[in-house]
């Protein structure tokens, strides 16, 4: 296939890429903590109390944190202290705005943990998406400093 219209530049980002990596911001925190009772969490501590830690339990717990890290690396460097302060505040206010509403009711402890895991996962894939935001928005380019 020569037609280019099927390429995708590596300089594109859309909507789609945004909900990708919503998409993988979630699924790295409700994996690693719920309160449904079915996470890495609780998995973790029901060994405790069966046949102890195996092999695969930490292997998942590496693999987790790896995804921990790219996630809080990446929204450490795009956004900084401010711009995750500032990105907690706003949605922290949209929630506080939807239940002002009556869009979410938050009558239990479960329901504000559920929005608040939620708040997480949207900030983690606001800061691996920033760069890109940045670059659509002003036309600039954010660059790391090495120090070598």
């Amino acid at each position: 296939m020569s037609d280019k219209s099927f390429v995708k530049s590596h300089r594109s980002f859309g909507m789609v890429d945004f909900f990708w990596r919503l998409l993988a911001a979630l699924v790295l925190v409700f994996v690693t903590f719920n309160p449904s009772g079915y996470s890495y969490l609780h998995w973790v501590r029901g060994a405790f109390s069966g046949d102890g830690l195996q092999a695969i339990h930490f292997f998942a717990g590496l693999i987790l944190l790896a995804g921990w890290a790219i996630f809080v690396i990446a929204t450490n460097r795009s956004l900084g202290i401010m711009g995750t302060l500032l990105g907690v505040a706003v949605i922290g206010v949209s929630f506080w705005l939807l239940v002002d509403i009556g869009l979410i009711h938050v009558g239990s402890a479960n329901t504000v943990t559920w929005l608040a895991l939620l708040a997480l996962g949207i900030l983690l894939a606001v800061g691996l998406s920033w760069s890109h935001v940045w670059r659509r928005l002003s036309g600039q380019l954010e660059v790391d400093d090495a120090s070598d």
